[in-house]
Order: C-alpha cells, then structure tokens, then sequence
C-alpha cells in the first residue's frame, strides 16, 4: 500500500515520532520561503507540512496508515494535491480527515474521513453467457453519463469491476464505479471454474457403429469428436483445452461432454428396416435375474 506522505518527510513508515519531528524541521528548514527563494520550495514547504500535520497526530497517522494513499484516491500526496489547483492545504487535509484547526494548531478533532473512497458507487450489470466467457464491451449509464466497458474474458459471476473516476464527486475529487457482474445462464452450457459442461446429441448409428458428432460451443466455432463404437447413454467424454481462459492464472480448463443418444422415429422407417429390428433386437423384458 502506497504512503508518500512519509517519502514527502523522507522517512520510513516504521519511523518513530522522534525522527519524523527530526526530519520534518530539517527539510521545514531547507524549504522554508524565507531562506529558499525558489518558487517550487513554496509548493515543496506546504507538503512538507502536510505530511508532518498528519504524521504527528497519532490519530490521524493511524488512519493514514490504516488506508494509506487511498486517501487520496490512489495517488501520491503530490499528484493529489497538484490536481487539487489552488487548494489550501490545511483545508484539503482537513476535509479529508475531518475536524478543525491548522497546521501545528493540534489536530483536527478525529472527524470521520472522507476522501475518494467515500465517493465510489456502486452498481450491478448482467452480461450475456457468451461474453463472460469471450469478454466484449458493455454499455452502462450512471449519473446520467452513457459509457461503454470492457468486459475481460473468463470473468466469473459476482466478480466486480472497478472503473476509475466514474464514481460520485466531492470536494474536487471523484471516486471509482464498482460494478459488480452477474452472469446470464446458458440454456446449454454449464460452467464450473474454468471448465465447460453440455450435453450433446449423438445418433444412433454415431452411437452403435462409431462415428464423428460436431459440437459448437461459446470458445470455437465447432470441434469434432470422435465417439466410439458402442457408446452409451449418459456416457462422458472430455476434451482438454476447450474450457474457459481464466484470466488469472492464463490456465484454460476443459470441455466435458454427455452423450444423449437421439433414437429415430420408428414412423419414418423402411418398412423392411422396421420388421427386421423388431425381430431381431434383444428382448428389453430380460433382467439380470433371469438365470435364477
């Protein structure tokens, strides 16, 4: 976690109180308009003691180390502050931390903080099957704005994303847009983690003779499989590699297929097809305990 108002002091975040009061009032000195003539020590004087008003007040310092440069909305105190424009420093420190007083004027009460955390919003969208599982874009509209965002590949359900800046705004900043996904169902694909279930139709004469069955799933166009002679149903086959992408881990899970065997219809046979399977197919009636 980022806190650059202790690189602001030059110090470590384990340093103590002593050394951080040593440090500030070296560099107060170097800094300090009255000796250092450059127009950037001003800047440089008012962050040095920003960081030492928060840094000397042990409630203040623990809630900055508590939530660090999110403080700030993720940035470094000198990017937030230069963003800030002509913002008096005290003022800014004092909105965020809350509570009253100036610089070395003792603290500001331990007010509740408000920075650009508070200002996140959040919100839900739900995306197609096929674009959790390829990504794509999605359009949202929030505060009356109209954007497009990008869905990754292999997002999983109630996973949230984060849109920087597309948030709610106050006290010149503007927080981030958490938006968590849920996914659509599939009518005819499963997933689990990163691997992929269905179940596919297979003829009968595929099923009794062998043959080759064309599935089409969400990833590729259409993958051929190969089933053997005698396959039963309910009978499973895996394909590795057909799964989903995680977006993680880059690793991609598999395509596990149920074979679901399509009989004909007995009404559209030949005639002499009909009579010759009706003869000669096994008896259904048989059990396992006919022999007793």
């Amino acid at each position: 976690m980022a806190k650059s108002l202790y690189e602001t002091l030059g110090v470590s975040e384990r340093a103590s109180a002593d050394e951080i009061k040593k440090a500030y009032r070296k560099l107060a000195r170097k800094y300090h308009p009255d000796v250092n003539k450059d127009e950037a020590a001003i800047e440089k004087f008012k962050e040095i003691n920003a960081a030492y008003e928060v840094l000397s007040d042990s409630k203040k310092k623990d809630e900055y180390d508590m939530y660090g440069d999110q403080m700030f909305g993720g940035q470094k105190f000198h990017d937030f502050a230069q963003n800030q424009g002509n913002v008096d420093l005290d003022e800014l420190l004092k909105n965020i931390f809350g509570g009253g007083g100036g610089f070395g004027g003792g603290g500001f009460g331990g007010g509740r903080r408000s920075s650009a955390e508070d200002l996140d919003q959040r919100t839900n969208i739900t995306v197609p099957f096929d674009v959790s599982i390829l990504g794509g874009k999605h359009n949202i509209t929030v505060n009356n704005e109209s954007f497009d965002i990008k869905i990754p590949a292999g997002i999983k359900n109630g996973e949230t994303l984060r849109v920087r800046g597309k948030g709610n705004s106050g006290m010149g900043q503007r927080g981030d847009l958490l938006i968590k996904v849920d996914v659509a169902s599939s009518p005819v694909f499963v997933r689990k983690d990163s691997d992929l279930y269905f179940t596919m139709d297979v003829p009968l004469k595929a099923a009794l003779f062998g043959g080759k069955v064309s599935v089409k799933t969400p990833i590729h166009d259409n993958i051929t499989l190969k089933v053997p002679q005698n396959t039963k149903n309910g009978q499973k086959f895996r394909v590795r590699g057909k799964g989903v992408t995680d977006r993680k881990t880059a690793l991609t899970g598999n395509l596990y297929l149920t074979a679901n065997i399509i009989l004909p219809n007995v009404d559209e046979m030949d005639e002499a097809l009909k009579n010759m399977l009706e003869e000669k197919l096994p008896d259904t009636e048989k059990t396992e305990n006919s022999n007793a």
